[in-house]
């Protein structure tokens, strides 16, 4: 992108942005929760100049931007930031574009994080690769900045109604599998009169990760205070629990916190 593509472009905050959000977005949850806490935005690109320009411009729409000289850098502050959304260019030294999404795709606390590929690579062959690599948005240069601004909301208002409808899904019966948990760890610690003991009569192989889960789980909580607690996102906490049931041989978290205290899986 230009620098004259640029200053051509309004500079004045636009009353929708995260930041500012509009009289009718804040009537949604996420859209509250933008308002509290700026989007946290990864800038990942070679172009010193292009960088900055970019960075400042989603910095006066309400963005809170950081950014990396590449995608080996890029990795290493995404690990550290866990950013809401990564733009990054495709071509650059050491670890290029898809080398970077490739990594964050594969790591747990980052792997359903939304990427966008900014990039002078804009045939549609160059698309139909990015798309079909993970990526969650395309935006070939030279672009329009107000483009990227309003493809940035839009990433994130989807990634924002993804995860209230897991939640939501995930959470609705929260209350009913707590009392049942109760109930299950009351039989299982009656001493005498019929009380079973859990038996490790089991030999389940779970990564760190799905032990963890799992324990979070029988411990009653709900998918959103697990990604907190993990330091997360919620579609993750999700793909772990999807796991536990095919691991367990179990089709609901009633069943598979059972299962765990019986078999001793769990404390």
């Amino acid at each position: 992108m230009s620098s004259e593509s640029m200053t051509g472009a309004s500079g004045s905050v636009n009353a929708n942005s995260p930041g500012n959000p509009s009289p009718e977005a804040s009537g949604t949850t996420a859209a509250e929760e933008v308002a509290k806490l700026p989007v946290r935005l990864l800038l990942v690109d070679d172009e010193p100049g292009l960088r900055t320009a970019v960075k400042t411009y989603l910095e006066d729409e309400g963005f809170h931007v950081s950014t990396a000289n590449d995608g080996e850098e890029g990795w290493s502050a995404a690990q550290e930031l866990l950013p809401d959304v990564v733009i990054t260019d495709v071509m650059m030294p050491r670890c290029d574009g898809y080398g970077l999404l490739k990594r964050l795709r594969a790591d747990e606390r980052l792997g359903g994080t939304p990427v966008i590929f900014l990039t002078a690579k804009g045939m549609t062959s160059d698309r139909i690769a990015g798309f079909q690599a993970g990526a969650d948005d395309y935006i070939p240069k030279p672009f329009d900045p107000d483009e990227l601004v309003a493809r940035v909301r839009n990433v994130v208002r989807r990634q924002e109604r993804l995860l209230a409808e897991a939640a939501r899904f995930a959470d609705a019966d929260i209350g009913a599998m707590a009392k049942q948990i109760t109930e299950i760890r009351s039989m299982l610690g009656t001493a005498g009169g019929g009380g079973r003991k859990p038996v490790a009569d089991v030999k389940l192989e779970f990564t760190p990760r799905e032990a963890s889960v799992l324990q979070l789980v029988a411990e009653g909580m709900m998918n959103k205070e697990i990604a907190r607690r993990l330091e997360t996102s919620i579609r993750n906490v999700e793909k772990y629990v999807s796991r536990l049931f095919i691991k367990t041989g179990t089709a609901s978290r009633t069943e598979l916190v059972r299962f765990a205290l019986e078999h001793g899986l769990v404390d």
